[in-house]
């Protein structure tokens, strides 16, 4: 046996003949399960190994634990020399193996014929399952269909990659390559319960690569990462959505509740087995009599202390717990419930609750009964589930806002029942971060397949015997995408800014969090509806073609724009937590907010509403930062401002502040927008300031313009009315609008290639 100095560990003969496929599998640092699979059927036919080889190449094929940084070093070094020796039509595995283990051993007829044949056949599957990385072992890949186009942009796809993946790029590449095994290859599936099936076992597979605990704490099988659990969950909405949405319920909402809502007892018991998904758990929150309305859920928990159990109770058919993710895979369930002590209601608190056996079979006191086909994530077993007289431990009452003891006394280190319910229920916004950018993957991959259709697609000609033209050459379907893909990136940027500030949050900024959370989950996810419907028009006829995926797109993401809070109800929550801010400054500075105010509308008035500005046509004028953002934050100043002067003179003559908040929630909604839209652009423009000595600055500030101006242009009856622009002024951001689409056309696949999509996500005929 020879000694690796660096590493320290000895290779016998048997092991280094299957470095080289080894290296082959783990090239892309991701171990898929076919590789897996393929790995250890064949090793285990090879009769050369000894059992501790067998256990050293067991550990290796393991894709939880990655070779260390140094051993895949060695490996790649060990392989590159002896294949550089090779005749180029020997470099295959094998005879590299060969070759590595025949400095080992002086016997020259170690191997068997059926052994070498195994390893033949080892070889060959691994090149079938990842074509692309086992060629580029020994030859260069090949280019892509639409790269191309995309080599004559302006700026590098590589480094506009790199912007957009971020820190988290090494996850999104991991989990991207994981989702092009065939094991997970996308296909349409009719029949729910296949489908369900399917998405199950794909859930399964993620957990074994450890993906499902990402988030959990490292001592229950985690690695702490929160934003690497997000990365995944993002990625996952290139693939099937119905795996993307178990994904959360598992790991995301029952997994994340027990973690943020227990205590260290919780996260000790559970944690492990949820991670693994041995333990398939479900959120139990929404009733069929109270979605959005969490406060007046009728569930009850009530605490029996002659016995020391919580008897969790539907006390009517609408109290059930309804569209529940998991309900028909869950053996344990998160329920929010009313906890009841003694005669005392303390409110909403949450309690894990049985639900099956370990044989799958329910409980007493369970009743399940499946929601049936939706109109889409059919893969996801939606149920309904109710409570008769259900029995727990005391200990199962996720006690971080609140316990009881055993005799009955309640206690909480948040004395007030209001905080107390918002505090909890702000823990849980962590599925507000991650839902809009799946459905923000999901617009993405619409938007490859309408781009690259758009340049292939050839209609009518100048003349009979010229080619025919592009349909992305047309204006008026430049008009239809590229704002959209301007926009593509500017809710990248405000989601990425509300990553950053939830990942990075404090009890103090926690508040301001769940506000901006609110308005980019409706923003991003109202922009994936329609984003995802004109490029399904964009593609005609073979767009309604379930192959091209629209069809999915679609139909799955529908119900973004409704769970995790429906968007209208999200969007005066924002409005209510902007107002607050403005009422609270108003109290705290008096005054001195009140000439503030009044000296940022004079200002206003002289250097934005002056008769020279709101007719400036220049083009240098109308695509700057300074005036896009500025127009941006008049709108949302003036609407925040007058939106208070309305609910002061209703509450002036006599209404209630609740009736007051109902004359004016169509004025909500547009602050809450105005809102999100000054936060999504000023996040944009950071961004690309950041970017001033790359290749990709000259472009995204293009994108950034069309983006800011099409937004402006959307409102611009509301800044014609309030003399922010003149009639010449409007007209000309239209022009600049039409002109930036244009000089945008060249490089609009690029744009939608650094998207990061393999073909075999996007999965549409017309877009490969």
């Amino acid at each position: 046996m020879s000694q690796n100095p660096a590493l320290k560990i000895a290779f016998a003969p048997g092991v280094r003949v299957l470095i080289p496929f080894l290296y082959a599998g783990w090239s892309d640092r991701v171990l898929t399960p076919s590789e897996v699979h393929t790995l250890r059927e064949r090793v285990a036919q090879l009769s050369f190994l000894t059992k501790p080889d067998k256990q050293q190449l067991l550990l290796w094929s393991n894709p939880a634990i990655p070779p260390t940084r140094d051993l895949f070093k060695f490996w790649e070094i060990s392989c590159q020399e002896v294949a550089a020796q090779l005749p180029p039509d020997q470099q295959t595995l094998l005879a590299v193996g060969l070759a590595l283990a025949a400095s080992e051993t002086p016997r020259q007829h170690w191997m068997s014929a059926q052994d070498r044949a195994s390893l033949q056949a080892l070889e060959t599957d691994l090149g079938q399952l990842n074509v692309a990385t086992f060629r580029n072992l020994f030859n260069p890949p090949p280019a892509a269909i639409f790269e191309e186009e995309a080599r004559r942009a302006s700026f590098r796809v590589t480094e506009m990659q790199t912007l957009l993946d971020g820190r988290m790029a090494n996850v999104k590449a991991k989990t991207l390559t994981i989702l092009q095994d065939p094991e997970f290859q996308l296909r349409h599936i009719p029949i729910k319960e296949d489908h369900r099936e399917q998405v199950l076992k794909w859930c399964q597979l993620l957990a074994r690569q450890g993906m499902g605990s990402l988030s959990f704490p490292s001592a229950y099988g985690g690695q702490d990462d929160l934003s690497a659990y997000a990365a995944v969950f993002e990625t996952l909405g290139y693939h099937d959505l119905s795996l993307c949405i178990k994904f959360g319920v598992q790991f995301g909402l029952w997994g994340g509740s027990v973690f943020n809502l227990g205590t260290a007892k919780h996260h000790e018991k559970y944690l492990p087995a949820t991670g693994t998904l041995d333990l398939p758990g479900c959120f139990a929150m929404t009733e069929t009599g109270h979605g959005s309305n969490v406060r007046a859920l009728e569930t009850t928990a009530t605490y029996d202390p002659d016995t020391g159990e919580f008897i969790v109770h539907s006390p009517r058919e609408e109290a059930g717990k309804e569209y529940i993710g998991n309900a028909l895979h869950s053996r344990v369930a998160s329920v929010f419930a009313q906890l009841i002590v003694g005669e005392e209601n303390h409110g909403v608190h949450a309690l894990v609750v049985p639900l099956r056996d370990t044989f799958g079979e329910l409980l007493p006191g369970i009743r399940v009964q499946d929601n049936g086909y939706k109109l889409g994530l059919n893969g996801v077993d939606n149920g309904r589930i109710w409570f008769n007289h259900v029995r727990v431990p005391r200990e199962n009452l996720l006690d971080r806002f609140g316990q009881v003891a055993a005799n009955g006394t309640y206690s909480s280190p948040i004395e007030n029942p209001s905080r107390r319910f918002f505090t909890m229920l702000g823990t849980l916004v962590g599925g507000r971060v991650c839902v809009p950018r799946a459905g923000l993957s999901a617009t993405k991959k619409a938007l490859d397949i309408a781009i690259r259709y758009g340049a292939k697609r050839r209609q009518f000609s100048p003349t009979a015997t010229s080619p025919e033209t592009p349909i992305l050459d047309y204006p008026s379907h430049q008009r239809r995408l590229l704002p959209l893909v301007a926009k593509a990136y500017a809710v990248q940027f405000g989601l990425d800014h509300l990553a950053d500030r939830y990942f990075a949050r404090t009890d103090d900024t926690m508040r301001e969090i769940e506000t901006l959370a609110a308005g980019m989950k409706a923003y991003a996810t109202w922009f994936t509806t329609a984003a995802i419907q004109e490029c399904r028009e964009a593609c005609g006829g073979k767009g309604y073609l379930t192959e091209n995926q629209f069809a999915a797109l679609k139909a799955d993401t529908e119900i973004f724009t409704t769970f995790e809070g429906d968007n209208t109800v999200l969007m005066q929550l924002v409005a209510k937590g902007l107002l607050t801010d403005y009422q609270q400054a108003f109290h705290e500075d008096g005054n001195m907010a009140i000439m503030r105010m009044l000296g940022e509308r004079i200002s206003t008035v002289v250097t934005e509403q002056n008769p020279f500005t709101i007719r400036n046509t220049e083009a240098s004028h109308l695509r700057s930062a300074e005036f896009q953002l500025s127009a941006f934050q008049f709108r949302e100043r003036r609407l925040l401002f007058s939106l208070a002067q309305r609910l002061r003179g209703h509450i002036k003559n006599g209404e209630s502040a609740y009736q007051a908040g109902l004359i004016c929630q169509t004025h909500m909604l547009a602050l809450a927008e105005a809102f999100v839209e000054r936060v999504t652009l000023e996040a944009m423009h950071t961004a690309i300031q950041q970017q001033r000595d790359k290749s990709t600055f000259p472009i995204l500030e293009q994108l950034r313009a069309l983006y800011a101006l099409h937004t402006i242009e959307q409102h611009a009856a509301w800044y014609l009315e309030q003399d922010y622009l003149a009639n010449v002024k409007s007209k000309a951001i239209r022009r600049q609008i039409d002109q930036l689409c244009s000089q945008l056309r060249p490089e609009a696949l690029a744009l939608v290639e650094a998207f990061g999509i393999p073909d075999a996500l996007l999965a549409a005929p017309i877009a490969l």
